[in-house]
This record gives C-alpha cells, structure tokens and sequence, in this order.
C-alpha cells in the first residue's frame, strides 16, 4: 500500500537536501545541469558507502570460509552478453510522449494503478495491456495521454571500445550487471583455490543499466555499485542452501541496526523459466515497500549457457564418486545505493533538545561515517585548540575518519555531527589543561561524561564494537 504522498515527498525532500548540505551526494555534473540517473558521493557519503560494502563483504567472505572474493572487469567479451540472454533479453517496455518525447517505463506506471504487467509478455501482450489502460495514464511530465506504441528497450550500455566504428563490427558493453563475470571465472576458482561444493564468489563492483526512467533518488540510477555472492551447489542441496542463506542475510541485514518494522520478505510469484524460487528483502522506503536485496535459486542455466557459449566445461567433478555435473546457483545480489539510501532513511530523525529542534542521524556507531569529531571550546584559545589538536592526534591513530572542528559556536558544531550521525563529540575546555579530562557527548541522548583522554581510545572503540 502507497504511503501518504505528501509526507512521502516531505521525507524524500529532507533526505536529498541532507544529502547534498552535509556531503553525502551530489548531482553528478550539475555544474553542467546535471545528468539524469546519475549521483557522486561526497566526503561524508563516500565513508558510509565504504562501510556498508566493507560490512557486506565482512559478512560475506571473511566470516565465510566457504566463500571467496573475486573482482572481475567491467568489459568483457560481447559473447558472453550474447550467451547469458543479455542482449536478446534484458529489457524494460518503453512508450513516448508525442506530445513532449518523454519516455515511460510501461510496467511500472501499470503498477501505479493496479495492473500487474509481467517481464515475460511479449510486445504484442504489453501493448494490448497498456492500449486497455491508457485512459488511466498521464505522462508525468506533461499531464498528457498521448503515447506512442510499446517497445522492448534493452538496457545494456553500448560501448566503442576498440573503436567499433564499422557498421558489422560486434558491440562491446559496459557490464549490465556483475555476477556474469563469477560464472565465467568459475573454473578459474576452483581449479586456482581448491574448493570443494558447497561454495561462493563474491564480488563488488560498478554495473551499468540505460534505465528509461531512473527515479527516486538513488534508488533506480544507471550507474550504481552491485553486490553480489553466486553459491555453488549439488542439485539435491539447492533449496537447503537456499533457505540457509536467506537466514543468514536477514541476520546481516539487521545488524546493520536497520528497524525490523521496516523490513519484510516478498516471494516472487511470476519466476524466469530456470528458476526455482526468488525472494527479496524490502526495505519500507519513503514511497512504499521496496526491493532492496534479491535472493534467487538460479539451478544451473547460467553454467549451462556460458559452457555452450564457450565450448569450455564448467562442471564440477566429486573428489569421492567421480561423478561430474554441472552445479546449481544460489544467489544474493544487492545494490549499494538502495542499502545507502535505506540505512539513511532509517536513521533519519527529528526531535527536540535543549529547546530546539535538531536532525540527527541514528545510525549505528560501527557505520558512522565518521566516529568521533574532536572539538576546543573556543577557537580563540590557542592552548585549548592545541590541546584539541593533540587529543585528536592521539586519537587518530587508533580510530578513523575523525573531524577536527572549531568553526562555529559548540551548539552549531554539535548539529553538524549529528546531521551526519557521528556518534561522539570530544570537547576540550579549560579543565582538560589541569585534569587531562574532555567531555564526551553522546549523539542520541545528548548526555555527557567525563573522561580522561588516556581512557578515550578504550572508551571509543568499546562502544564502536
């Protein structure tokens, strides 16, 4: 069920001013106007970026040790496109405004008003379906219903690399997505680590997508960071795997402090013909419910397809019975700007201290992007900023990132850190010269507590645990 649109475009609204005042994310180009689906994280956003891939790939590979890390290129063959369906098969419904050319993605503005439009219709279905619907339908940019016919839009990014520039030269892409690249180095793998079924490879990385219509923030872009981990299985084992890593990835979604109402599984109903069975992680996003993390039981159609592709065999061989087959995929694949932006909406909050009102980041302190800031209470002191100035030299060399800041009153300082979710403020005043003591302020309560700067290492790494 859709959520109360004005509050849904309020909260939208606050998290992308947030984002852009305080260096989370940027329009990418916008000095040039800006270029549709597209964003740059800044200072700030580039830490909590760096976080949640280094929590995703902690608990994917190094609490693993049936799974390892791969990083595979961007550009690969264009047959290998060709093999896994990608340049026949992946692809949205697009239809054109005739009277302003703006396009629309067909499936998901049925959505918007109750109609369900499967990926497996043809051209002829779908436009049957959008023909029936089109009374319904206004173009978002200029109100009109006026469109053109339904086409199939492949969204793969065409390259020149080379300098394909003869008409009967083969295309090369920019990977539409990053687990081709872990089937066709599954020999590799397991002939170069000596792995044994059950195992994963896992990688993270860019991928790239011609979205017709990119939209809410970063949630749908056409360049974004994928994360993903194929699990290599005996067929009989498939859905036991299956299930296990579902537990497992819930378990890694929680700890990463988001709130428990605001995440649900979705089974899919309508599965690709391979498919055993497919589930997604939703996160409650500021418009609705919404994908966040796939979790899929593949079989074995994406060895089998590049094995014939290739030639090569990708099979696995039972050290015990000899037996060779082909293995079964599970997998999990997420995208780093949806989990970005849903930690962020989780930890968004508004609330009241000291009188006034104040935004901070709730954000669990293991994610902060930054851990502590370091504070002289005054600017004007010099012995109380080089005082400041050694407390964060200490400190730095334990815990990063820090901030030193001493712009500012300490009350517009405090704001600063808490828009940004820093969970600790050190503040070095006139008695830390005498007692080698600072206050700590905690970010959510605003509480505050003394300790001595031998003690602060300790004290800091004890809570960021």
């Amino acid at each position: 069920m859709k959520k109360d649109s004005k509050k849904e475009s309020d909260l939208m609204e606050k998290i992308v001013s947030l984002c852009k005042r305080r260096g989370f994310v940027y329009p990418s180009s916008e000095i040039y106007g800006g270029f549709a689906g597209v964003y740059d994280f800044g200072p700030i956003g580039v830490e909590l970026e760096n976080n949640l891939k280094n929590h995703w790939w902690k608990w994917m590979v190094h609490k693993r040790q049936d799974i390892v890390g791969l990083d595979s290129s961007i550009f690969m063959s264009p047959q290998i496109w060709e093999a896994s369906g990608h340049t026949k098969g992946f692809s949205d419904p697009m239809a054109e405004c005739k009277e302003c050319n703006t396009r629309i993605r067909v499936d998901k503005v049925l959505s918007e008003i109750g109609v369900t439009a499967d990926e497996k219709l043809s051209e002829e279905e779908i436009n049957k379906l959008f023909d029936a619907n089109k009374k319904k339908i206004k173009c978002p940019k200029c109100g009109k219903q006026n469109f053109t016919k339904v086409k199939k839009f492949n969204l793969l990014v065409k390259s020149n690399l080379g300098d394909f520039t003869e008409s009967n030269s083969e295309p090369s892409y920019l990977r539409g997505e990053t687990c081709q690249g872990i089937y066709v180095n599954f020999k590799n793998v397991l002939d170069s680590a000596h792995l044994k079924l059950p195992f994963g490879i896992a990688q993270t990385g860019k991928a790239f997508r011609n979205e017709i219509s990119p939209r809410q923030f970063l949630f749908r872009t056409r360049e974004f960071d994928q994360m993903e981990m194929q699990y290599f299985t005996r067929p009989q084992d498939e859905m036991k795997e299956y299930e296990k890593l579902r537990e497992y990835r819930w378990k890694a979604i929680l700890s990463l402090g988001l709130k428990t109402e605001n995440l649900r599984w979705r089974k899919h109903d309508n599965l690709v013909f391979y498919a055993k069975e497919a589930y997604d992680i939703e996160y409650n996003f500021p418009w609705c419910f919404d994908e966040m993390e796939g979790i899929h039981a593949r079989g074995n159609y994406d060895l089998t397809q590049h094995s014939k592709g290739s030639g090569k065999e990708l099979t696995y061989q039972d050290g015990e019975t000899n037996e060779k087959f082909i293995p079964h995929i599970i997998e999990s694949s997420g995208g780093v700007g949806r989990l970005f932006f849903a930690v962020l909406s989780d930890a968004y909050t508004e609330d009241e201290m000291g009188g006034e009102k104040r935004v901070y980041l709730k954000l669990r302190p293991n994610i902060a992007p930054i851990k502590a800031a370091v504070f002289p209470l005054l600017k004007n002191k010099p012995e109380l900023v080089k005082k400041a100035k050694e407390v964060f030299a200490i400190l730095n060399e334990e815990i990063q990132p820090m901030i030193f800041d001493d712009n500012g009153n300490i009350g517009k300082r405090y704001r600063r850190q808490d828009e940004i979710g820093t969970p600790f403020c050190i503040v070095v005043d006139f008695d830390t010269l005498t007692d080698n003591a600072v206050t700590v302020r905690d970010r959510d309560t605003g509480a505050q507590e003394r300790i001595k700067v031998t003690e602060l290492i300790g004290f800091i790494k004890n809570k960021l645990d």
